[in-house]
């Protein structure tokens, strides 16, 4: 039996990503102390990813103002990443780093490498500043993402970071109703 990957933390890593013209070193180190989206997708110049990083990079400035960090990760390279971006207009809009994982270390420490082809699963992880994933989402790769739905995601994570006791019912939205579980509730929702 697979064990979870939430709550545990985020392995150490390197690499190389591509971020606003430039090419930049990352580490685990660089992902802490913030919340942060780690978005793995298949490939660089393929149908469904360049849609969902599109809708990630059009969602980006609220992400931004949540105080939260997007990477996105394939097995590609952040050569690639730049020659995608130069050639393409959906991905001339992405602000956040675009990691390049040709080795597939960072892919397999979160567990979705498909490793008969050498590429990740649409994977999502959601990861607070203490360097827990709280969030685990992973598609088959006919299956794209929604970034609306994250977002709902993330800010249910944050408040109940920030509120200790009460959790989030489903579909909960900022200013919502949430629940503090007790004897009480049992069986009364």
């Amino acid at each position: 039996m697979n064990q979870s990957i939430i709550n545990t933390k985020l392995l150490p890593f390197n690499a190389t990503a591509f971020h606003n013209g430039e090419f930049v070193e990352l580490s685990e180190k660089d992902v802490a102390g913030k919340w942060s989206v780690f978005f793995f997708y298949p490939a660089d110049f393929t149908f469904v990813c360049p849609t969902e990083l599109g809708d990630m990079a059009d969602h980006y400035a609220e992400l931004q103002k949540m105080g939260v960090e997007v990477y996105s990760v394939s097995t590609d390279t952040h050569f690639t990443h730049k020659a995608w971006h130069d050639v393409s207009d959906t991905i001339k809009k992405i602000q956040y780093p675009m990691i390049g994982d040709p080795t597939g270390a960072i892919t397999r420490n979160f567990g979705v490498m498909i490793e008969a082809e050498g590429l990740a699963l649409r994977g999502t992880f959601v990861i607070n500043p203490e360097g827990e994933i709280k969030i685990a989402e992973v598609h088959d790769l006919g299956i794209g993402r929604s970034a609306v739905e994250l977002l709902r995601k993330i800010k249910a994570a944050q408040y109940v970071a920030e509120h200790d006791g009460e959790v989030c019912p489903a579909a909960w939205q900022p200013g919502a109703d949430t629940l503090a579980p007790s004897l009480d509730l049992v069986g009364k929702i």
